[in-house]
């Protein structure tokens, strides 16, 4: 994946703004916060880091190409006239972040006329870095990513997440509970961005979750689709708010059709 190819310019203005970004959030955050997670003020030290990481997300983003638009998870919509736009999630896995857990991540993704062509993940603790490009593969640290082959549906490795709302959470729950008997075993990581990474790696079968936003999964659905995974939303829709899904050819059909069985695109 040569930064000469299409769209090797956005993809320099990504990995630049999702390295720094990542530095900025390894090396600022206090070493006693874990311990203090329970208090509001580290929660604040949180949200301070969150918005600090954005606003030099913009700033690289601007500086290289100012007339493109962002989408950020804090700062919201700043309009474009290029016909690029970047969707930004400067802080993905919060409280994975907040508690001292490794799995959180810095997510980036630019759109050409809203069709995402890049898609950079960089995760500081697991010292690695997702990128990958439209037609152009999928590579994790240099190196090329791909899915795992497609197992028994019974010996699936799943992962998913868990919203905010008490009644998302119970609804979430309960088609948990009516999935974990079918298959391996079920996967809660924390960030949205690095679990579709992994599906992409091969670390996991599939995943899913109902509730995203844009910005968790518009860099890592990429990178899964890049490195031969399959990722939709409900049966012949693509990811979207109501359903995300990535999961290895030959599995994901049959795991979208549970999940479309069991509801788990409502609450």
């Amino acid at each position: 994946m040569s930064t000469d190819a299409p769209f090797g310019e956005l993809l320099e203005t990504a990995l630049e703004a999702a390295r720094r970004a990542g530095e900025l959030l390894r090396t600022g955050r206090p070493a006693d916060l874990g311990v203090a997670a329970t208090k509001t003020s580290a929660v604040d030290v949180v949200t301070e880091m969150d918005l600090a990481a954005e606003k030099l997300i913009r700033e690289v983003i601007t500086g290289r190409r100012p007339d493109d638009a962002v989408l950020g998870e804090e700062g919201g919509t700043t309009e474009g006239s290029s016909g690029v736009r970047w969707i930004v999630d400067p802080l993905d896995g919060t409280v994975n972040y907040l508690y001292g857990l490794p799995s959180w991540a810095v997510s980036i993704a630019a759109q050409v006329d809203g069709r995402t062509v890049v898609g950079v993940v960089e995760a500081p603790l697991r010292g690695e870095t997702y990128q990958a490009v439209l037609g152009g593969g999928s590579l994790v640290n240099g190196a090329p990513a791909r899915c795992r082959p497609a197992p028994e549906f019974s010996r699936a490795l799943v992962a998913t997440g868990f919203g905010y709302l008490a009644e998302r959470r119970a609804a979430q729950a309960a088609v948990v509970g009516r999935l974990l008997p079918r298959v391996r075993d079920v996967r809660r990581g924390g960030s949205a961005a690095i679990d579709l990474c992994d599906v992409g790696c091969g670390r996991l079968d599939a995943y899913y979750e109902r509730g995203l936003q844009p910005w968790d999964w518009a860099a890592g659905e990429l990178f899964a689709r890049e490195a031969g995974a399959l990722t939709g939303g409900r049966p012949g829709a693509p990811a979207d708010g109501g359903l995300t899904v990535a999961a290895s050819p030959g599995l994901f059909e049959p795991l979208q059709q549970l999940l479309e069985d069991l509801g788990a695109w409502h609450d």
